[in-house]
């Protein structure tokens, strides 16, 4: 007897089409970043929505309706697409912008105030993000946890109106600067049958009383990652996120967004469009060598952009892909890392932190940062673990 094979999950959404009006937007965004280049506002850099910390920057970028695009306009947001605001976003990536200071807040902490948030909560936080006002950060990672987020031992304890909360998150980016994050915590004694029942997600102001926030310094001396310690801060039941117990299935609901945007493969970008200008003045940029090399890493770059567009437009249906963000964030990850790979391979010009731009600085800028591609928003291998699962093979 002939038996039917297994269909597997498909791993990426259907593909989609960016709209027409999509190149009117991408020239307005392209015209502008010019225009701040030739003022000198900012030089390109490497990993910027990590690094590049530019509140003036965000502020214009909200005065223009290019943040909390899918935020709805009751909210003081724009209610575009989320494909309008990949537009945006890539295009920013692209140049290298200093997009730090609203990243968190507009990629995730928006949608997910519009999916789980309360309507106090949605009028207290929403129209700031939209305007470039008000930063988040994110607290899920917990010292000793890796990429566990069951494990997670920040408790919060029932008290009257409220809740208390006492423990520490880590690599929480910008939280020396942000006026709130969202923190996963254990609100239920922990069940071994079920590590993900228990958990709770609470909006946290980073100036309560009972918050210290420590510094951890990057290798190039650079402050962006925090330590935050929560000594019985208390957490009023109004800035509880969803429902009391369902924090596992929100935070991964949330890091959909958070693992499938351009960023996860494109923090090295402008540093591949440097390399690309050095090769074409010399005589290595003719050898077949190199131009196969560079037209490998910009096939993979169309092919990881076709595939995180489609998550874009499963986010637009409402779907919340998973399973797909996660394959998408480490072949993301992994790619570049590989262009850093190809730019000290195929040019003789050694990084140099101390330089004010160029490409002796993207690469410095690149190099330093690359150890925490793949670890930060899950590490590569905890995602593969998740498609394996995702697929029924473990």
């Amino acid at each position: 007897m002939t038996q039917t094979p297994t269909r597997l999950p498909a791993l990426v959404p259907p593909p989609v089409e960016l709209p027409p009006r999509a190149a009117t937007l991408r020239a307005e965004v392209r015209a502008f970043l010019a225009a701040e280049r030739a003022d000198g506002a900012w030089a390109p850099r490497a990993d910027v929505w990590l690094s590049g910390w530019d509140e003036r920057f965000t502020k214009e970028l909200g005065r223009r309706g290019w943040l909390g695009m899918t935020i709805p306009t009751e909210y003081g947001g724009h209610g575009a697409s989320p494909l309008d605001r990949y537009v945006v976003t890539e295009e920013l990536l692209a140049a290298g912008a200093p997009v730090a200071a609203h990243w968190v807040a507009d990629r995730q902490i928006g949608p997910t105030l519009m999916r789980f948030g309360t309507e106090e909560q949605r009028r207290k936080f929403l129209p700031g993000i939209a305007a470039g006002e008000v930063y988040f950060g994110i607290g899920m990672s917990e010292p000793d946890s890796g990429s566990d987020l069951a494990s997670v031992r920040t408790k919060a304890e029932k008290v009257d109106g409220g809740w208390e909360l006492t423990g520490t998150k880590v690599w929480t980016s910008g939280a020396h600067h942000a006026h709130a994050f969202f923190a996963l915590a254990r609100s239920a004694p922990r069940d071994e049958q079920n590590r993900h029942a228990g958990l709770s997600q609470f909006i946290v102001e980073l100036d309560a009383p009972g918050v210290q926030i420590r510094p951890i310094p990057l290798l190039t001396g650079a402050h962006d990652f925090n330590e935050v310690v929560f000594d019985h801060v208390f957490i009023p039941d109004t800035m509880v996120l969803g429902e009391v117990g369902a924090g596992w299935h929100q935070v991964t609901s949330e890091l959909a967004f958070e693992r499938s945007g351009p960023e996860r493969f494109l923090s090295t970008f402008p540093l591949l469009t440097a390399l690309v200008a050095e090769l074409a003045g010399t005589s290595a940029g003719h050898d077949a060598g190199t131009r196969r090399a560079v037209g490998s890493l910009v096939a993979r770059l169309a092919a990881l952009r076709r595939m995180s567009l489609a998550i874009a437009g499963a986010l637009e249906s409402g779907a919340a892909p998973e399973l797909a963000a996660a394959v998408t964030k480490d072949l993301g990850t992994r790619f570049e890392s590989e262009v850093i790979d190809a730019a000290r391979l195929l040019l003789a010009i050694p990084p140099d932190p101390g330089a004010e731009s160029g490409y002796a600085r993207l690469l410095a800028d690149a190099v330093l940062h690359a150890p925490g591609f793949t670890l930060r928003g899950g590490t590569n291998e905890v995602l593969r673990g998740i498609v394996a699962r995702g697929l029924g093979l473990r």
